[in-house]
């Protein structure tokens, strides 16, 4: 399995502050819960990887 294989599984995800000055990705999936905490540098090289997927992905669109 990869980035390219489908699944049906329904997700959640919630990006925020915590209190302690970190950016938190938590995804839960049923009964699973991931807490994904990252200092935001990290975090903005997160967003600027997000942003250019969607670039990518939005590219490709196109030319479907």
């Amino acid at each position: 399995m990869g980035i390219d294989t489908e699944r049906d599984i329904e997700a959640n995800l919630q990006i925020g502050p915590t209190d302690q000055g970190m950016v938190r990705l938590f995804i839960e999936a049923g009964a699973t819960e991931i807490p994904m905490d990252f200092d935001p540098e990290e975090a903005e090289d997160i967003a600027e990887e997000i942003m250019a997927a969607a670039r990518a992905a939005r590219a490709l669109k196109k030319k479907g």
